[in-house]
Formats: C-alpha cells, sequence, structure tokens
C-alpha cells in the first residue's frame, strides 16, 4: 500500500518569550503529540521554516510542524512544507487557539474563514484555499482589554490546571482525524 503523507502543524511564535502563552497553544499540543509519539521536532529551516519531525504511523506517515516564522507568516511555513514534503491539502491540519470559543472547548472544521486569526489568514493566503483541516482550541472568552494582551497573556493558575485534559483531549482528535478520517473525528470531536 502506498504511504499517505499528513502534516500536523501547530501554530504559535518561537522564543522563550511566548512559550505558554494562549496564542501558543498550538504549539502546545503539536509538542505534547511529538513527545508521545517519541518525535524529536528539530529545526529545518529549508524543508520548513520551522521544527519539524515526523513518524509512521500504521501505513500513514505523519509529520509535525512548528512553524518559526511568527504568527503572522505561518502560511509561508506550511506552504513550504507541503511542497517539499508532497502533502495533498485534505491531509493537513492546524491547531491553533481561538478566543472566540471557551476555554477547552475543540472545533474541527475540514474548511472555513480564519475569523480574523492571524495565523490561520497567513495560511490561507500561501495555501490559496479555505478548505483544509483546522482544530480551535478554546482559549477563553476575552471580554475586556486588547485582543493582543490577551492572547499574549499567560494562562492563570486555575486554568493552567485544566490544560493537561485540554491537550489529550486536542491529541485524542488528532489522532482520530488521522486513523479514521475528518468525519468520524468531528462527529467526536465537535460534540
Amino acid at each position: 500500500m502506498e504511504e499517505k503523507r499528513f502534516l500536523i502543524v501547530g501554530l504559535g511564535n518561537p522564543g522563550k518569550t511566548y512559550e505558554d502563552t494562549r496564542h501558543n497553544i498550538g504549539f502546545r499540543i503539536v509538542k505534547a503529540l511529538a513527545a508521545k509519539w517519541g518525535i524529536t521536532l528539530r529545526p529545518s529551516l529549508i524543508r520548513a521554516k520551522g521544527s519539524f519531525g515526523k513518524t509512521t504511523i500504521q501505513d500513514k506517515e505523519a509529520h509535525l510542524l512548528l512553524p518559526l516564522t511568527y504568527m503572522n507568516e505561518s502560511g509561508l511555513a506550511v506552504r513550504k512544507c507541503l511542497n517539499y514534503y508532497k502533502i495533498p491539502l485534505d491531509q493537513l491540519m492546524v491547531v491553533t487557539d481561538d478566543v472566540a470559543i471557551p476555554l477547552g472547548t475543540l472545533r474541527l472544521r475540514i474548511k472555513g474563514s480564519c475569523g480574523g486569526h492571524k495565523g490561520l489568514s497567513s495560511v490561507e493566503k500561501h495555501l490559496g484555499t479555505t478548505e483544509y483541516a483546522r482544530l480551535r482550541v478554546g482559549v477563553g472568552d476575552r471580554s475586556v482589554g486588547e485582543l493582543a494582551d490577551y492572547v499574549l497573556g499567560r494562562f492563570s493558575l486555575e486554568e493552567q490546571t485544566q490544560l493537561p485534559a485540554i491537550v489529550d483531549q486536542a491529541i485524542h482528535g488528532i489522532e482520530l482525524w488521522l486513523e479514521k478520517g475528518a468525519e468520524t473525528a468531528m462527529q467526536e470531536v465537535n460534540t
């Protein structure tokens, strides 16, 4: 059987300054997935413009990517990686934060708008389409203050206690998407 290639991208900003911010929940989830699967993520600027690793699960080649281009240019790294490894768009999943849904709520879609998210906007710009899977992870509803301050802020102590379960739930959704397809994964993740 011919190997199928998949790309799972965690959106975020590189560097210690952003490490535990709400905006980096995509990075956090993909790093946890890499640890679970025993993948070492290494910088690969020529092939992917990001930290990259891969493994084989059953008959599928799973590639993990953390763009090092900063959030607003994430699409550049995604496009470069898709092209280099010849991964079709229907085998791409982008994991990102979402301030419009409650903390820990997951929304898996196979197409849709960026909803004002700069990282997703960059992905759409560089791919020329909105038809790719995205797993939005609720990081809490910002009701006051500046959006940038909120997403670049850290989780509260109470929220931090919930993060391991949120990460596990997101990993389960990604694995379901990889193993059983988008429809099955959406039915479970979105309920």
